[in-house]
């Protein structure tokens, strides 16, 4: 076995090194030195000068569809190399990739129970008008007219 076959190996590590430390040199270098000023900092949306203030955080909401995108594409990027090889692979092959997907049909009932595609406010059911019925009509009916009388 010969060094030689490790020269490549080598020279990509060489190669990664210096693009980091150029990487860190180049942002020290071409950055700015000074503080931005308020008027940069101040969010600014389309013109208009916001009334209150934007929210800090991003909602657990978009987290958990950037979880679902995730996935679905490493799901996605599985899939391809089994359909390549699917003859060679035969049941054992089938049945792995059932159980893959039984995994990720899983997680993804997990995040849609967790409200990953709910992106509005939570809405609430509130008690209104009772369900219309010919008694309930007559009973209104009969309350307006001991009010009038």
């Amino acid at each position: 076995m010969s060094v030689d076959q490790y020269l490549p190996l080598l020279g990509l590590f060489i190669l990664g090194a210096l693009f980091a430390s150029g990487s860190f040199v180049a942002s020290a270098l071409l950055a700015p030195h000074k503080r931005p000023s308020d008027a940069k900092l101040a969010p600014y949306e389309c013109g208009i000068v916001p009334e209150i203030e934007p929210p800090q955080r991003f909602p657990v909401r978009f987290y958990l569809v950037a979880m679902i995108f995730v996935i679905f594409d490493i799901e996605i990027v599985f899939m391809y190399p089994f359909a390549v090889v699917f003859g060679q692979l035969g049941s054992f092959g089938l049945i792995e990739v059932l159980v893959f997907s039984v995994v990720v049909f899983a997680s993804l009932l997990f995040l849609v129970s967790e409200g990953a595609l709910s992106w509005g406010p939570v809405k609430r059911n509130t008690l209104g008008m009772p369900e219309r019925t010919s008694s309930s009509t007559i009973a209104r009916i009969t309350a307006g007219r001991d009010q009038a009388a």
